[in-house]
């Protein structure tokens, strides 16, 4: 598998070879625009974490629903992406999936958390955009817990709190 990184653009162009919309495109973008701001705020890659922000939905060319993240991890071990970026996409949803939890969502039983910084910021910007907009933390926990997703937003939380003092300021502000 190659180590080489894809161009922006041709992170645009795999999108729409997959089939992905024009509106998961956009979106794809504001979350990169957030995500490479957080990167260089937190000392990330930020080469790494904007072509990951840009392929994180790729999966959405398949499904809409909660298995985007494996889908997307396949198809970008399909078209030979870096293990880095694969794993960017896997484990991109919301604060990250325990394995216990992956199993109840039907997802295959391990744990789909955010490791590594990259992923751990290509991740929260996702939190933080809705469609192509940025929202605010507050927002995104309030609605999870009118949801009934308690522990997600526990999550939520932490992995904001933890990328603000990385970055010395709430990530709400960038």
């Amino acid at each position: 598998m190659s180590e080489e990184l894809p161009s922006p653009e041709r992170c645009i162009g795999l999108l729409r070879e997959q089939g992905c919309s024009e509106e998961v495109i956009k979106h794809c973008i504001a979350v990169r625009d957030l995500a490479v701001k957080i990167a260089e705020c937190v000392g990330a890659d930020v080469k790494l974490v904007e072509v990951g922000s840009l392929l994180h939905d790729i999966g959405r060319s398949r499904t809409h629903g909660i298995m985007h993240g494996v889908e997307g991890a396949k198809i970008a071990k399909n078209l030979g992406l870096p293990e880095r970026i694969v794993d960017i996409i896997e484990n991109h949803l919301g604060a990250g999936i325990p394995r216990e939890e992956a199993i109840k969502l039907g997802l295959p039983p391990k744990d789909f958390i955010p490791k590594t910084l990259e992923e751990k910021v290509v991740a929260h910007a996702d939190n933080l955009i809705e469609g192509n907009r940025k929202t605010n933390v507050e927002y995104e926990i309030r609605r999870q817990l009118e949801k009934g997703n308690r522990d997600y937003a526990k999550r939520l939380r932490a992995l904001h709190d933890e990328l603000s003092n990385r970055c010395g300021r709430d990530l709400d502000e960038l």
